[in-house]
């Protein structure tokens, strides 16, 4: 057994162990606190180091264009509607980009909300081409609706499935049935490569492209790789499908006065209305359950439109697009909407913006009213056809 003089030794000597450790620790602890403040500056150091990489990595970003701005500055809204203004303008928010609103029933551009932008000469369509194509490809008789098109192993799939998710696939393989010729034809018929307005100071065209591009066919029909195309362009098209194929010149009066005077013009009648019944489920599809879900509403008012996402290298800009129109028995409408700039721009988020002006414009019941102002009569003048308010005639 350990005698009690022994514990007491052993319990001194453990004590004064405990002690000496205490001291030494404290003793060490101001010895490093110098040491510690360096630490503390290499890593201030290091933070600014990576905070100067992250700027230069930035500053040098693929994507040049801001993702937000304030879009309506040097923006002239005598002459448009200004209840559309107000909805588009709402709807684009702090984004970079243009929301072009126009009457499918007479070509009039409601509001361009980011008229610089709006007229510039255009960006790579991304996959808003594919309505082109669809249209190009059903009027060759290269496919229907219904046709199921071998996309890679089993996986076959239809028009309307395509549009509505936007397979680039089933796209490209209706480019290479096409053919470059067919392709170009149908893309400058149905009004690429060309203005869309009738004498809208500062529009500028997009571009048609005169060569088969690096990417081939395929790339030109599901991306829009070598076309150059504008919000106004886009809005036209999407403004003949509406009324059932009369491409009507864009106009945009500039003061009340002209909005009386209004004379619509036609540009020329596109031999689509049998096939328009063929792509309406797809791009009704893209809203109910595909890429455009963002622009739909529990309302009676249908949308329909076809979304587009890639990066134009010539700017570089990343883009968003989504062509779109409306459907009602008394008012319907085209609204394209183009964003530019880096993260959190594409399609999808374009497709909300414009299903937030469909929003605004129903709140306010404008689908709810009559807005032709006069009626017209038509009018033939030589080559080119014109409707004109049959006031004018008296």
């Amino acid at each position: 057994m350990i005698s009690a003089k022994t514990v007491r030794f052993l319990s001194l000597l453990l004590a004064l162990l405990f002690l000496s450790t205490a001291v030494f620790g404290a003793t060490a602890r101001k010895r490093r606190r110098p040491a510690r403040r360096h630490t503390v500056a290499t890593h201030q150091s290091k933070d600014r180091r990576i905070r100067s990489k992250l700027s230069r990595i930035l500053h040098w970003s693929p994507w040049k264009e801001p993702t937000f701005a304030d879009s309506t500055s040097g923006d002239f809204v005598d002459g448009e509607d200004l209840t559309v203004r107000r909805a588009a303008v709402d709807a684009l928010g702090p984004y970079n980009g243009t929301v072009v609103v126009v009457d499918p029933s007479n070509g009039r551009i409601l509001s361009m909300v980011n008229q610089k932008l709006a007229l510039k000469s255009g960006f790579q369509p991304c996959s808003t081409i594919k309505v082109v194509a669809a249209l190009a490809g059903l009027t060759e008789g290269l496919v229907d609706r219904n046709t199921l098109v071998r996309l890679y192993g089993r996986t076959r799939m239809t028009l309307t499935e395509a549009l509505a998710h936007s397979n680039n696939l089933y796209f490209a393989h209706v480019g290479e049935q096409l053919g470059f010729q067919r392709v170009t034809y149908y893309a400058k018929l149905y009004g690429l490569g060309e203005t869309a307005g009738f004498d809208i100071p500062g529009e500028q065209p997009g571009t048609v492209v005169a060569k088969v591009p690096k990417g081939g066919l395929g790339m030109m029909t599901s991306f829009g790789e070598g076309f150059s195309l504008t919000p106004l362009e886009l809005a036209s098209l999407m403004a003949s499908i509406a009324n059932g194929g009369t491409m009507y010149y864009l106009q945009y009066p500039r003061s009340r006065e002209e909005v009386n005077l209004y004379v619509p013009r036609v540009k020329r009648q596109l031999d689509i209305a049998k096939w328009i019944p063929e792509i309406k489920p797809g791009m009704s599809g893209a809203v109910e359950f595909g890429t455009a879900r963002r622009a739909s509403f529990e309302q009676d008012q249908r949308i329909l439109g076809k979304t587009g996402t890639c990066t134009d290298d010539r700017s570089p800009t990343h883009l968003g697009w989504f062509g779109s129109f409306s459907e009602s028995e008394k008012s319907k409408l085209a609204v394209v909407v183009l964003l530019t700039g880096g993260r959190g721009v594409n399609g999808p988020v374009a497709s909300g913006v414009a299903g937030q002006v469909y929003r605004n414009l129903s709140k306010v019941n404008y689908f709810g009213q009559e807005h032709s102002a006069m009626p017209m009569a038509l009018i033939s003048t030589g080559n080119c056809c014109a409707l004109k308010p049959a006031t004018l005639f008296q």
